[in-house]
């Protein structure tokens, strides 16, 4: 796994759940409490260990651990990047959803080497569209929930949407309804910072 995504997850839980907290689980997880390099890309098998031990510790299912964790990219305090990225993708949450099938290919022009799931959108019209996740971890679905929630949140657009499901062949969809489009102001966004 690419380090910024280690990176964002040892974010999520020491911010969220104390330095202590980090701290004791990367020593079971026999990682550097210090964390993760952002350019390295780490063997998905410390991923892996990071939100079993979590999940455990917390009394958690890891899906919610992992819908926590996209939100948390798109607002917690060191999301400032991610959320400006995001932000670029179109200036209404509609147009957000309409361009989510690009993300990844954007991000590997920034990035090479990320590695993130495919995504395909589907819009079914009258505020309903659908998401399919594809990526060799499972959970990808959870992930893009918590995202979709907070960039909803960051357009100000009431979103309902259904529990992820599980598909053949590793592949994870979602169910969206945007009732409103502009149930709230939505936060505030400048490009220059």
């Amino acid at each position: 796994m690419h380090g910024l995504f280690n990176r964002s997850l040892q974010s999520y839980l020491r911010n969220t759940f104390g330095r202590d907290f980090w701290g004791s689980l990367a020593a079971e997880a026999r990682i550097d409490a210090e964390g993760f390099e952002p350019t390295v890309v780490y063997d998905d098998d410390i991923t892996c260990r990071m939100l079993d031990i979590a999940a455990e510790r917390l009394n958690r299912r890891r899906c919610d651990l992992l819908e926590d964790l996209g939100t948390h990219i798109v607002s917690g305090q060191d999301g400032g990047a991610f959320r400006r990225l995001l932000r670029f993708s179109g200036v209404s949450f509609l147009e957000f959803l309409r361009s989510v099938d690009h993300l990844p290919g954007w991000g590997r022009l920034a990035l090479p080497e990320l590695d993130l799931p495919r995504l395909e959108m589907e819009e079914l019209g009258a505020g309903r569209f659908r998401l399919t996740c594809r990526f060799r971890l499972p959970g990808a679905g959870h992930l893009a929930s918590g995202v979709l929630r907070a960039m909803a949140d960051e357009y100000g657009a009431l979103v309902l949407m259904e529990e992820v499901q599980d598909l053949p062949h590793g592949a994870e969809r979602i169910e969206i309804d945007v009732p409103h489009w502009s149930h709230t102001p939505g936060r505030h966004f400048d490009l220059a910072g």
